[in-house]
């Protein structure tokens, strides 16, 4: 078998460089696709959000969720501090609210919630009323690592729209998509 595979390869060896620059390490990152997901956290009397699509099930049991965040985030802080906070899984007809929690135009803090239809929890968690799958969750550990930080959060409950979405929101090259199921 290793003669075989190393005649496949013989001519199609890639060069490995001394190190990985990291706008080609974002270029490579481009290419996973993933959910688009508004993060939302309030501490205090101050409101923040971001867009996240690094979101991912830890467990079901007990219910866990990890969200990577960009320490350089406005909402960094309010996060690392509040120990609660949404996470919203967005459908696609809701671009405008993943793009105000991304920024676009300018929108800061308490403004990106602006326009979209909210519920709270118990605990005061921020969850939009319109998306497929909506968790309110408590920190239980956070992770600083280079630039991101990996928090980790129970989830506290579970909300769900009224009308399911015919596709989530996906993100892929810098660019807001939808799925079509075939």
């Amino acid at each position: 078998m290793t003669v075989i595979a190393d005649a496949l390869i013989a001519d199609n060896v890639l060069e490995s460089p001394e190190g990985i620059t990291p706008s080609a390490f974002k270029q490579a990152m481009r290419h996973l696709g993933g959910t688009a997901c508004v993060i939302t956290v309030s501490h205090g009397n101050m409101l923040g959000g971001l867009t996240a699509t690094s979101v991912t099930a830890v467990s079901a049991e007990p219910a866990e969720i990890l969200v990577c965040v960009n320490q350089s985030s406005s909402a960094w802080p309010l996060l690392r501090d509040s120990g609660l906070f949404g996470v919203n899984v967005l459908g696609a007809e809701q671009r405008q609210l993943a793009e105000q929690f991304a920024g676009v135009g300018g929108l800061k803090a308490g403004e990106r919630y602006q326009g979209h239809p909210w519920r709270r929890s118990p605990q005061g968690i921020f969850l939009a009323e319109e998306a497929p799958a909506a968790l309110a969750c408590e920190t239980v550990h956070i992770v600083e690592r280079h630039s991101h930080a990996l928090v980790f959060g129970r989830v506290l409950l579970v909300h769900h729209a009224q009308q399911a979405s015919a596709s989530p929101l996906l993100y892929w090259n810098a660019g807001f998509g939808q799925f079509v199921a075939k």
